[in-house]
């Protein structure tokens, strides 16, 4: 169950994030050391995004059934376990160029204080693509400003 801490994408509401979310750990998230598996991280990231995606409406569907990944980049200064869950996945638009946007995340336990440091920051980068023509498609202005409405400064 997701517990959306921005359900109107008010900035003021999130620190500057753009979308907040608490992400439960599953038992499966773990590896044999207790910590939450490396993979399993960027897919606890997706989930977060992914609802993301989906609250920005109608109007954003074409971005939202376009955006593909082309990098993940993730920097784990924390562990985190079972207990830390769910996560607070917090996230914003680092930039955006003619074809592709990068989503930053920092990621903390929900019970954590929300200036500590995170225990994971990371990065994805999105292409937007033509689906029926298989190839890269530009940013409409109408994404653009969507995407700068949630860049941090």
């Amino acid at each position: 169950m997701w517990d959306m801490q921005n359900p109107t994408n008010d900035p003021a509401a999130t620190g500057a994030f753009a979308f907040v979310a608490d992400v439960p750990v599953r038992w499966s998230d773990m590896d044999a050391f207790g910590h939450i598996n490396h993979a399993r991280m960027v897919t606890l990231m997706e989930e977060a995004r992914v609802e993301w995606l989906l609250s920005a409406g109608e109007q954003y569907a074409p971005l939202i059934k376009s955006a593909m990944i082309v990098t993940v980049e993730i920097r784990y200064q924390a562990q985190l376990r079972h207990e830390d869950s769910p996560l607070r996945i917090s996230m914003w638009i680092k930039g955006f160029r003619s074809v592709d946007f990068t989503i930053g995340y920092e990621v903390r336990s929900a019970h954590a204080d929300a200036d500590s440091k995170p225990a994971c920051v990371a990065s994805t980068q999105m292409a937007v693509v033509d689906i029926e023509k298989q190839s890269l498609r530009r940013l409409t202005d109408t994404e653009k400003g969507y995407l700068s409405q949630w860049s941090r400064t």
